[in-house]
């Protein structure tokens, strides 16, 4: 009975760890997984960097004169860092909120709408949260950097 059982099913699916030294460079990940590791790695940017947020807050908000030096910090750099580098640092903070913000929408409509989640609207949806953010990021990295 058995032997004749195995014979009629369908072999079964073998589940398996990936190795990061021989399978990870093989391995493609499906848009919704990309996405969901970015918004892990969004919220951890963000509050990594929250000191230099707040900092930023801090000195535009304070006073003229606080205001000026923190242009200038952009303008002309910081100490050793250089103005590029801070703008670099707070284009990478634009896009953390951004992206963590769309995935965070993706999230929320799918918890709303269990029946209309499938596997494709996994990933087209993805597609789209990678699209948006990394469009406004490039909007606001241009007028971050003085392009329009």
């Amino acid at each position: 009975m058995t032997e004749l059982a195995s014979k009629t099913r369908p072999p079964r699916r073998e589940f398996r760890n990936i190795n990061v030294v021989t399978d990870l460079r093989g391995y493609r990940l499906p848009p919704a997984g990309i996405v969901s590791i970015l918004h892990r790695v969004s919220g951890v940017l963000m509050f990594l960097l929250m000191p230099f947020i707040i900092w930023m807050f801090d000195t535009s908000v304070s006073s003229e004169i606080s205001y000026a030096k923190f242009k200038a910090a952009f303008d002309s750099g910081l100490g050793f860092l250089p103005g590029w580098f801070l703008k670099l640092v707070a284009l990478a903070l634009i896009w953390g909120y951004l992206h963590h913000f769309c995935a965070g929408l993706r999230h929320l409509w799918m918890d709303v709408s269990h029946e209309a989640v499938t596997k494709e609207f996994g990933k087209t949806s993805a597609i789209v949260v990678l699209a948006i953010s990394i469009l406004l990021t490039l909007a606001l990295g241009a007028k971050l950097f003085g392009l329009y």
